[in-house]
């Protein structure tokens, strides 16, 4: 029975603030990039579900787990311990990887998009003293840390979150460009799930030395689509 004496249970408010945070209604438009996903169709380098599923795979190994999950992780600690320095030094690292205009556009203005929400909702990073201060061009993953951090998300969960919010949308992208009927998506998703775990605890263990992803597949179809003639998704 409810009673509105109820005490508000701290990690249960975490919870959903990152179910929010990782939502396809979120209106930030993620929807609106495939990843170099839309080119890989068009050139025919992925041509049906177990196709799609080795792509996904790849791009997970060898870009998330290297790149996005880990300084996701640094990030957010970053904002836990007010480290100005070591966000700007993330998020131009985030910016130097972005190997084509295209996935540098994405990051930039998908994090500007959720800095605009987080304004509307009062949220946003405060400039104060002994507060750590947002980069002059803060990236998506950026701002994720940020609202992540601000929500009380532990660090693992948020990155689980995001990597789960990233094969939703890679999944949607297929069924609009494929196209991938929504029970083969459902598929991929539950064979994939257990690799987006792997891909966190590959992310954590890291060194910073380690780190880079090793994507050229998908840098040269985010490059093609720069330039395709018919496309969905946005250029």
């Amino acid at each position: 029975m409810h009673t509105d004496n109820q005490p508000v249970v701290a990690s249960d408010l975490a919870l959903l603030g990152l179910m929010q945070l990782i939502s396809p209604a979120l209106p930030i438009g993620a929807f609106a990039w495939s990843q170099g996903l839309e080119s890989a169709f068009e050139l025919g380098w992925v041509r049906n579900e177990q196709e799609l599923g080795e792509w996904l795979e790849g791009v997970l190994d060898d870009g998330l787990s290297r790149c996005e999950l880990p300084v996701l992780a640094r990030l957010q600690n970053c904002w836990a311990k007010g480290d100005s320095d070591g966000l700007a030094f993330w998020n131009d690292w985030l910016h130097a990887n972005r190997e084509t205009a295209e996935l540098s556009d994405e990051d930039t203005r998908l994090g500007l998009a959720l800095m605009r929400l987080l304004t509307s909702l009062s949220l946003q990073p405060q400039a104060e003293q002994g507060h750590a201060q947002l980069p002059e061009e803060p990236g998506y993953v950026t701002v994720f840390a940020w609202t992540a951090h601000q929500r009380q998300v532990p660090v693992r969960q948020t990155l689980l979150g995001f990597v789960w919010g990233w094969l939703e949308n890679q999944l949607a992208v297929a069924c609009k460009a494929m196209p991938l009927g929504h029970t083969a998506a459902q598929r991929l998703n539950e064979q994939l799930r257990p690799k987006l775990v792997v891909a966190v605890e590959t992310a954590l263990a890291l060194t910073d030395e380690q780190l880079g992803p090793i994507l050229p597949g998908l840098a040269l179809g985010s490059a093609q689509h720069e330039t395709q003639y018919s496309r969905l998704f946005r250029s």
